[in-house]
């Protein structure tokens, strides 16, 4: 079983949506912004992607300049606990698969966390190729 945190106005996490799909998986999709963020699932998503809050902090087009989240020496703790207040501020797409669990930006990087490989040729939204017709990584 493969689970996306998706943001559906956001293009990288379109796009790994739509190459999970094209792999022929149906993922579990959970569209954080409305259902929000636990704590155990912050920590339990980090831990297994091997990020810290402030790695997995959004900083564009987010409250956290605002927030003062960006500056030296604010604690993971309180990253944390804004995320959870403020769920755009966690980076996404975060895909989980028995392959492990990854931030994948750029989208391509949830390749490497499919059982099977989409067919190519495959293309993100901008008309960047990332397998070629053989389906073979492009880049």
């Amino acid at each position: 079983m493969i689970v996306i945190h998706h943001n559906p106005d956001c293009g990288t996490s379109r796009n790994v949506l739509a190459i999970i799909e094209a792999s022929g998986a149906a993922p579990v999709v959970i569209e954080y912004l409305r259902e929000g963020w636990t704590r155990p699932q912050l920590l339990g998503l980090f831990a297994a992607a091997g990020l810290t809050p402030r790695a997995a902090l959004r900083e564009t087009k987010s409250p956290a300049k605002e927030l003062g989240l960006l500056e030296p020496g604010i604690s993971d703790e309180v990253i944390l606990a804004a995320m959870l207040q403020h769920p755009l501020l966690v980076n996404r797409p975060i895909v989980c698969s028995p392959k492990g669990v990854r931030l994948c930006r750029p989208s391509e990087l949830v390749l490497d966390l499919l059982d099977q490989m989409p067919p190519g040729p495959l293309y993100k939204e901008d008309g960047e190729l990332i397998l070629d017709a053989e389906g073979r990584r492009v880049g």
